[in-house]
C-alpha cells in the first residue's frame, strides 16, 4: 500500500511540475493599469482646455480595447469617436496615427490602407503607449481644431504617466 501512495504521490508531482513549466512557458505581457490611463486622459484634458480646445480622449490597450473614455463639456460628439479611432489605430498598427496620414498623403496609392477595418482612422493625434520599451496601449485626442494639436495634447498624456515619446526619424 505504501508503495501504490509513493508512487501516486510521484505522478502527481510531475503532473503539477508539467503545469508549472507550461505556465512559466507562457508569454508574459505588460498591462496599462487603469489609473495610468486615467492620469494620462485628464494630462491631455488639460492640456488642450489650456489652448481652449474641447476635446474627447481614449486610451485603449495594447489590442486596442477601450480602458478609459473622456467627453470635455462642450466637446462635440463626434470627438468621442475620433478619440477612440486614433487611440485603436495607434495600438494596432504600433505607431502614431500621423505617421500614416503623411504616408497616405505622400503615396496615395496606399489610400487602401484607410479602408483595413471601421476602427481605423488614417489622422493624426493617436499616439501609442510605450513604457520601458513596450507597448502597452495608446492614447488618441480628438476635438482640437488641427491634428497636430490633437497630438500635442496626446503628448502631454504620455510625459504624465512617464512613457517613452515617440520621436519622428527614430526606428522602433
Amino acid at each position: 500500500m505504501k508503495s501504490i501512495v509513493t508512487c501516486f504521490a510521484g505522478v502527481l508531482c510531475l503532473l503539477l511540475l508539467g503545469r508549472v513549466l507550461a505556465a512559466e512557458a507562457l508569454p508574459r505581457q505588460a498591462v496599462l493599469p487603469l489609473d495610468l490611463a486615467r492620469q494620462a486622459v485628464i494630462a491631455a484634458l488639460e492640456q488642450c482646455r489650456a489652448g481652449s480646445y474641447r476635446v474627447s480622449v481614449a486610451v485603449v490597450d495594447r489590442d486596442g480595447v477601450l480602458r478609459l473614455q473622456m467627453r470635455d463639456d462642450g466637446a462635440g460628439a463626434h470627438t468621442l469617436d475620433s478619440s477612440y479611432r486614433k487611440a485603436y489605430t495607434a495600438a494596432s498598427l504600433r505607431a502614431p496615427t500621423a505617421k500614416f496620414a503623411t504616408l497616405i498623403a505622400r503615396k496615395p496609392q496606399l489610400q487602401e490602407l484607410r479602408d483595413m477595418n471601421d476602427a481605423i482612422l488614417m489622422l493624426g493625434g493617436g499616439l501609442p503607449i510605450r513604457i520601458a520599451g513596450e507597448i502597452v496601449g495608446a492614447i488618441g485626442v480628438g476635438g482640437a481644431p488641427g491634428a497636430h494639436l490633437d497630438e500635442n495634447c496626446a503628448r502631454a498624456g504620455l510625459r504624465r504617466i512617464g512613457a517613452d515619446l515617440y520621436q519622428p526619424g527614430k526606428s522602433r
